[in-house]
Order: structure tokens, then C-alpha cells, then sequence
């Protein structure tokens, strides 16, 4: 059965899409089945897959019940790893499911199903504490946050545990944190190494060990449509996001 997995930090900037689309490959790459959900309505991590929703249907068409969810899973250029795409449709979603009852539980609805066809799902949250990122924690096991190693790093961050906290409280008992993740670091500055141990200090065990490193091919990476393992497997944040997905393999096995 599959571990479900959302990617949140309602703070942007911080590496959350660049996490979804890469450590998921990277997963895949180790032959794990992974299923990639994008409920951003941004669509980044649909097009960093080198994909999109034209003429298919999306993950708003299975939330909105005019598509099955089946309908909507895409394969990707990754062996594996599978999508259900976003558009800016899926912002409409919120205004359409007020006053709809059980509306933070469609999401875990539809993934019910799919649970035994693969190792992992990972959920891409958009960048707030919306209707959307609630259905998201609902539906998932865990939550894997994405810290970005600035001044700021754990602004909001207090926020978003609030949050995962009163969700365990109201609608989904078991959820846990998955890990606390380091993004964009300059090991070269102190700044960087202050944050780490901030972090750290902070979160403890839950931080991974393995920090994703500022790299410049991980920032075009997106524009050709590829993850960074395929785009360039070489990279100081391919082999960051490879080392990542190991952790998170041996973390689950020992779950």
C-alpha cells in the first residue's frame, strides 16, 4: 500500500516544487511506483514533468466528479513514475466546494483506490493553508516540509505545524511529519550553516540529513521539462535528490 506523502510550506520560494518533481523521479529512478498529484493551480510541477492537462483531464476534473481519477494519470518520462496534472482550473475549486459536505476529504476519496497500485504518492500543496492543502493533509500519511536556508527560514513554519497539528486533532488522527527538508544551501556562508543548526535545534530527528544544495541546473531543469536525474544526473542537486530518496526508502522501511 502506497505511502501518502504532501509536500507543504505555505511560505513560496522554498523549494516545494523542485522537491516534488525531483525526489519523486528519483524514487521512481530506484524502482519504486510513484504517483505524482499536483494540486497546485500554478501547474509547475505538471510542466517540470514535462507534461500538461491539454485536452486531458486534470486533478480539478476528478475532484469536480467529471472525470475518474484513472482518467486522469499520465505517464511521464520517467519509468514509473506516473502524474494526475494541475491547471489554473483547480483554483476554482475552493469556490466550488464551500458549503459542500466532507469537502476536505475529496481528495482522500479519490486516492483510496489507487493506494495499492503504488509504493508512493506525493502531494505538491500549493503555497497557503487553503481548502486545497487541507484535502492534502487529509489524504496523507505524513507531510514533508521544505525549509529554505535563509534569514527567515522558520517564518510561517510555526504556522503550518498549527496547522498539521490541528488536522491530527479534527480530520486524519494518524498524520505524522515525514521530515524537515533544507533547501538552497550555501554551505559557503555562515548564514547557511547558522540555519542548519537553527533548524536543527529546532526540529531534531525530523530534519533529514541530506540538505539540497543552491545549483544552477536545478533551476533550468524545469524549463526543458525534466527532472534534474534526467536532465543532468551528474549535478551537485541530482546527486542530492538521489541521496534523498534513499533516506526517505530507508526511513519508510524501517516504518
Amino acid at each position: 500500500m502506497a505511502r501518502i506523502v504532501a509536500i507543504a510550506n505555505q511560505k513560496g520560494g522554498v523549494g516545494k516544487t523542485t522537491t516534488a518533481v525531483n525526489l519523486s523521479a528519483a524514487l521512481a529512478e530506484l524502482g519504486k511506483k510513484v504517483l505524482m498529484v499536483d494540486l497546485d493551480p500554478q501547474g509547475n510541477t505538471t510542466s517540470g514533468l514535462g507534461c500538461s492537462v491539454n485536452d486531458r483531464n486534470s486533478v480539478y476534473d476528478a475532484m469536480m466528479a467529471r472525470a475518474k481519477l484513472k482518467d486522469c494519470i499520465q505517464k511521464t518520462g520517467v519509468k514509473k513514475l506516473k502524474l494526475i496534472g494541475s491547471d489554473i482550473r483547480l483554483a476554482g475549486a475552493e469556490v466550488e466546494l464551500v458549503g459542500v459536505p466532507e469537502r476536505e476529504f475529496y481528495l482522500k476519496k479519490l486516492l483510496g483506490p489507487e493506494r495499492d497500485e503504488y509504493d508512493y504518492v506525493f502531494i505538491d500543496c500549493p503555497p497557503s493553508l487553503s481548502l486545497l492543502t487541507l484535502n492534502a493533509m487529509a489524504a496523507a500519511d505524513s507531510v514533508l516540509v521544505p525549509i529554505q536556508c535563509e534569514y527567515y527560514a522558520l517564518e510561517g513554519v510555526s504556522s503550518l505545524m498549527s496547522t498539521i497539528g490541528r488536522v491530527k486533532k479534527t480530520i486524519n488522527p494518524h498524520l505524522e511529519i515525514e521530515g524537515i527538508l533544507l533547501t538552497m544551501l550555501d554551505g559557503r556562508t555562515n548564514l547557511g550553516l547558522q540555519v542548519v543548526d537553527q533548524v536543527k535545534k529546532h526540529f531534531k530527528k525530523d530534519v533529514f540529513a541530506t540538505s539540497i544544495p543552491r545549483n544552477v541546473r536545478l533551476g533550468e531543469a524545469p524549463s526543458h521539462g525534466e527532472p534534474i536525474t534526467v536532465y543532468d544526473p551528474r549535478s551537485s542537486g541530482a546527486m542530492a535528490y538521489q541521496a534523498l530518496a534513499k533516506e526517505v526508502a530507508a526511513r519508510n522501511r524501517k516504518r
